[in-house]
């Protein structure tokens, strides 16, 4: 088994790699397709572009993989995390060209027009050449939380570097919180907490998709996470009121952290009905606040119709969907994804009804989970949100975890194209195989764990609180 040092500097000279192959073919504007399987086989992009990224991404993968099991201390870890993302900050975005759509939103934003209104070619921007088409047409499919901040991003930068490098900083400054809160919420669920932040602060997604493509999943987790922080440690009101503003804040960032607020509700026994009415009620008025004094108002919520415009495989249902439509049966994805976004409202109530006795924290990564498995779109940065929790609370080896987010962190190459478009039909058939497997253990943790800290214990298994 390799040794810390070897672990560290192997993960480092990964981050290296791929900060080169960011600086040769990172996602730069304007937008263009630069690089794909097709323009690499074809010797389009050289070599050092394509060795560079697939040498750097194993190199980071294979060293936060095996470091899981040998991170010696919090600290190390911290340390190490550190100097991997180091290289990182200097450099393009990689994986993603998410990034100039926030900067745009945020222009719109601090100009006084209405990102809900619709995409960049109809509300304009004065970098709409680096958006990509997706986005283009779409309107801000994120919640008024965000906007604030890339209209203070965009104000404060001035130009489209300026709002980038402000951008970045915020999902920088978004994982330091992350950092901050592991620990802590290990401790509570008797969790090790070196490991927690290992298998956080140094996955690769956090390394390509949060520090270098600056993706708001950085400020929404952060959220989330210190919104559990404050709800586990303490059953003040105060500490129901806070809980519920930083809770009602990140799904002011993206709508689907709600799935979190129930089982934060949980989190203080014997005063359900008081911790229900102030986590919902500082939540709601977190978000009205934020929505109406920055003049957006409630038209995010319809926003977020825009978000499924992506049909690939990555996401499970959408998967089954394009299976089903390769035997002949037309327009199976639309259904499949319907079906899929049943199927989660049931698993998340059977989720919750299990926490009510056994450990909150541990099903509220759960119901992330399944939200990710689930929801109708999926992209590799999405695999954060449970990832976050679970590393979190779950006590033992997570390979059912950590093996996704493996792959995940492998689907884009630099400029941002998802390799899950090259596979098509390969792929959706091998996701449908591998989904009701994902869906199964989700299930199977929950009452694993569940049964293994409630089990003879009356359900008395949630943290102690200081006194």
């Amino acid at each position: 088994m390799p040794g810390p040092s070897l672990v560290r500097y192997a993960g480092l000279a990964g981050t290296l790699l791929l900060a080169v192959a960011a600086w040769q073919g990172g996602a730069d504007t304007p937008w263009e397709p630069t690089v794909t399987p097709r323009t690499i086989l074809a010797g389009q992009d050289g070599l050092l572009l394509p060795l560079t990224w697939l040498a750097g991404t194993l190199l980071l993968i294979g060293a936060w993989w095996i470091g899981r099991r040998i991170v010696p201390s919090v600290r190390w870890a911290y340390v190490t995390a550190g100097l991997w993302a180091l290289p990182l900050l200097a450099f393009l975005p990689l994986g993603s060209y998410d990034v100039y759509s926030y900067a745009c939103q945020g222009w719109q934003q601090a100009a006084g027009l209405n990102p809900y209104a619709g995409g960049v070619d109809l509300v304009g921007c004065p970098w709409a050449d680096a958006v990509s088409p997706t986005w283009r047409t779409s309107p801000a499919p994120y919640g008024p939380v965000f906007l604030v901040l890339a209209a203070v991003a965009a104000k404060l930068g001035g130009s489209l570097t300026g709002t980038v490098a402000l951008l970045r900083l915020i999902a920088v400054l978004g994982v330091v919180v992350i950092g901050w809160c592991l620990p802590v919420l290990a401790r509570r669920a008797g969790a090790d907490p070196a490991r927690a932040v290992w298998l956080v602060l140094a996955c690769p997604l956090v390394l390509i998709h949060l520090i270098s493509g600056a993706h708001n999943e950085a400020v929404m987790v952060a959220l989330i996470l210190t919104g559990l922080t404050v709800a586990a440690t303490g059953d003040s009101t105060r500490r129901m009121l806070v809980a519920g503003v930083l809770l009602g804040l990140a799904v002011g960032v993206k709508a689907t952290a709600i799935v979190v607020l129930p089982f934060a509700v949980l989190l203080f026994p014997g005063r359900f009905w008081r911790a229900a009415a102030s986590l919902a009620g500082a939540a709601v008025a977190a978000v009205a606040v934020v929505s109406f004094g920055s003049g957006l108002g409630l038209g995010w919520v319809t926003g977020l119709a825009g978000s499924g415009v992506s049909v690939q495989w990555t996401a499970p249902p959408t998967a089954v969907g394009m299976t089903l439509e390769l035997i002949g049966v037309p327009g199976a994805v639309a259904v499949t994804r319907i079906i899929g976004l049943v199927l989660l409202a049931v698993v998340l109530i059977v989720l919750w009804l299990r926490a009510r006795s056994r450990d909150p924290l541990v099903h509220a990564g759960l119901a992330l989970a399944a939200t990710v498995l689930l929801a109708p779109v999926f992209h590799p940065w999405y695999a954060l949100w449970p990832l976050a929790v679970l590393a979190a609370t779950l006590r033992r080896d997570t390979l059912w975890l950590v093996a996704p987010c493996a792959v995940a962190a492998a689907l884009c190459l630099p400029d941002g194209y998802n390799l899950a478009l090259a596979s098509k039909a390969q792929g959706a058939i091998a996701m449908t195989l591998l989904a009701g497997y994902l869906m199964w253990k989700v299930l199977h943790e929950a009452n694993r764990d569940s049964s293994r800290l409630g089990v003879g214990h009356g359900g008395a298994d949630r943290p102690r609180r200081d006194p």
